[in-house]
């Protein structure tokens, strides 16, 4: 995969909750507009559905899972994004992949993670 990472002045914990937290995807994610768990917790195998800017709604499985860590999934059954974060001494580095045949879509990735330091500071 091809990755994008960015240091945040912020808990580990506090970008986690983001990264996990459905009603904060639209907030952070260029292309979502809504999305939705089946269950309401973000955890390896769950599913759920996610909003496009279009309004369509397509339905993702959580493909892995490291609780606080990191998380990927599959989106329409593609293998989509994987979101981490990690402690760093002073606050923490978030990351986020691609699969290697999507590299257009790091700008995108950059820009959820700028939007995460705004939204967690």
């Amino acid at each position: 995969m091809l990755s994008v990472s960015r240091h945040i002045d912020a808990p580990a914990d506090a970008v986690w909750k983001v990264l996990v937290d459905t009603d904060a995807w639209p907030k952070w994610g260029p292309t979502v507009s809504g999305g939705e768990v089946d269950g309401g917790v973000l955890t390896l195998g769950a599913t759920g559905r996610v909003r496009t800017p279009v309004g369509v709604a397509l339905p993702f499985t959580i493909t892995e899972f490291e609780d606080g860590r990191r998380w990927a999934w599959s989106v329409a059954g593609v293998p989509a994004t994987a979101h981490a974060v990690q402690p760093d001494g002073n606050g923490c580095r978030a990351s986020m992949s691609a699969p290697w045949w999507a590299p257009a879509y790091l700008p995108v990735l950059a820009i959820a993670l700028a939007r995460i330091d705004e939204m967690v500071r």
